[in-house]
């Protein structure tokens, strides 16, 4: 897997507004001691009203099947075995934006 990479991963169930279940996730990270960071999808398209999300729109590219937001506020790291298969990569305009809404949110330089 390499970052920009979206495959479906298994979430644990938590309960409030984590993610839970199989969803796409997009790769952001490297995998290091079989761990990886992932920013969550979802299709609820209510979402984009919290800051730095972003709207995704379903390509051959990306294999996503409806229009879906990238749910860059809930950074999660998983273990890798939990990601089922890869389904498509981000277009990489999309991982640019992504990206900058990360660093935005971590004030980062």
């Amino acid at each position: 897997m390499k970052q920009g990479d979206i495959c479906l991963i298994d979430f644990i169930s938590f309960k409030g507004h984590e993610q839970s279940g199989l969803r796409p996730a997009i790769i952001m990270s490297e995998e290091v001691a079989n761990l990886i960071v992932v920013v969550p999808l979802t299709s609820k398209l209510e979402a984009l009203k919290y800051n730095y999300s972003l709207e995704i729109y379903p390509s051959e590219k990306n294999g996503l099947k409806s229009k879906s937001v990238a749910l860059n506020f809930q950074l999660r790291v998983i273990d890798k075995r939990k990601i089922t298969k890869k389904i498509g990569e981000i277009e990489k305009e999309i991982l640019e934006k992504i990206k900058s809404n990360v660093k935005a949110l971590l004030k980062l330089k």
